[in-house]
């Protein structure tokens, strides 16, 4: 590590500068349309580099195509042994259209105590948590107890490619000796509640699905309009479509939503059942979404493509499916679709990742929990699965087990979950203080 610079004062905190630099973030277009058309991480890559090098990290820039960039520092331990930790974001989001929402996207508006924009919560309110705390560590000399390797990933929205799957494939090097690993969809409170009154809850990711997106492809015979036609590619296809939109996935519950089930169960009174849990999700509150979506395994049509002429009957008729499947289901989501599908579709697989499910256990959940409490000692931490999926796939394959882990405590009345990927994204300033003091409390303590 280079000589911090004069420049900055060490007794600026965290907390001081994390709205500014959310705020910078969400200004830097990074919109992710997930085909190489978009803006691309470099320009938010180059910020990222440029207040790390203001106080004395040196921090490299990973392109892995031109204009997407991944950034990594390591920070060395005061115990070199103890396997490493990594702490990481992404800098890409999904698009916004501007029309849909009440503010820019990307000017970062300030409105009713919130950081309004695309990314504020995911993920460039975590990115600027991490930032903010590096600076801090830089600034002021301090060795955290292990090393830590702080990483900013490009096309976490796509899949990964260009972002962490390219520097596991590419740069392994660069998580030697790292263990374990926290970043984003965690950590984040919901409200429940109960005959004494509310009580808040933090749920901690334990675990995330598997993603499986397909496309359909039917193929028929191609004719004129007018001519009956009892080979048509978009009758069979639409028949699938309507065949795995009607399917219903069997319940099972893995043991982390096991666990946060039983948890709500108890901290709302309501007593599980197997006819209400249903009653039980619908006390979550902002994460209800997200639960609901690890209960079963799920298939839904996002995409359909057909024909290029309204008298003409086209050969070919695709439609893109987006798979979630619990650990150790995929397999069993495959033959399903397939089956579903039936005679003369294609069931083709674009992309496909892993499910993970680690133990609500171990010293750093321990230390993730005790960060937690130290900030709200009156609240809950549960475990919970994600529906969607993280990073942390990508960095499972060198063997480091990886949890969601960003610290917002959130209003009761926020309507978290839907937005991820939502419009009028935003993020409350005092959660955003918040996370910023857990987060660094848990980096001193893990």
């Amino acid at each position: 590590m280079a000589d911090p610079t004069q420049n900055q004062p060490s007794t600026l905190r965290p907390e001081d500068e994390v709205v500014d630099l959310c705020r910078d973030l969400i200004r830097i277009d990074t919109s992710n349309y997930g085909d190489g058309s978009g803006p691309g991480e470099r320009a938010a890559a180059d910020y990222v580099v440029e207040r790390l090098r203001e106080v004395g990290l040196e921090p490299e820039l990973i392109e892995s195509a031109p204009g997407r960039a991944n950034v990594v520092v390591r920070i060395p331990g005061a115990d070199r042994e103890r396997g490493g930790l990594c702490i990481h974001g992404h800098l890409d989001v999904v698009p916004a259209d501007a029309a849909d929402w009440q503010v820019d996207p990307f000017a970062a508006e300030l409105r009713d105590g919130c950081i309004w924009g695309r990314g504020a919560v995911d993920m460039k309110d975590m990115d600027a948590m991490i930032l903010a705390n590096v600076r801090h560590l830089a600034r002021t000399g301090t060795v955290p107890p292990r090393d830590l390797v702080i990483a900013f990933f490009a096309d976490e929205e796509a899949g990964g490619t260009f972002g962490s799957g390219h520097l596991v494939q590419e740069r392994p090097d660069l998580f030697a000796g790292v263990t374990e690993a926290i970043s984003e969809v965690g950590g984040y409170s919901v409200t429940v509640p109960s005959p004494d009154g509310d009580r808040r809850a933090y749920l901690l990711q334990t675990a995330e699905k598997g993603i499986a997106w397909l496309h359909l492809k039917a193929t028929g015979r191609a004719g004129h309009g007018s001519v009956p036609n009892d080979d048509n590619a978009i009758a069979r296809l639409a028949g699938a479509v309507a065949r795995i939109a009607a399917h219903e996935w069997p319940r099972e519950y893995i043991a982390s939503v096991d666990a946060l089930l039983d948890g709500v169960s108890e901290l709302s009174g309501i007593e599980r059942t197997p006819d209400n849990v249903d009653a039980i999700v619908s006390a979550i509150g902002g994460a209800e979404g997200f639960v609901r979506g690890t209960l079963r395994d799920t298939a839904n049509v996002t995409m359909f493509s057909a024909g290029y002429k309204h008298n003409v009957i086209p050969q070919n008729a695709q439609a893109s499916v987006d798979c979630r499947f619990l650990p150790g289901h995929e397999e069993q989501l495959m033959a399903t679709v397939r089956e579903l599908a039936g005679e003369g579709v294609e069931v083709v697989v674009d992309h496909r990742d892993i499910a993970l499910e680690t133990p609500f256990a171990g010293p750093l959940v321990e230390a993730m929990q005790a960060a937690l409490l130290a900030e709200d000692p009156e609240a809950t931490v549960l475990p919970y699965c994600l529906s969607g999926g993280t990073d942390n796939k990508a960095l499972s394959q060198l063997g480091i087990t990886g949890y969601g882990f960003a610290p917002l405590r959130l209003p009761a009345g926020l309507d978290f979950a839907p937005m991820f990927h939502g419009i009028d994204e935003r993020v409350p300033v005092e959660s955003l203080v918040f996370g910023t003091t857990v987060l660094g409390r848990l980096i001193a303590t893990c």
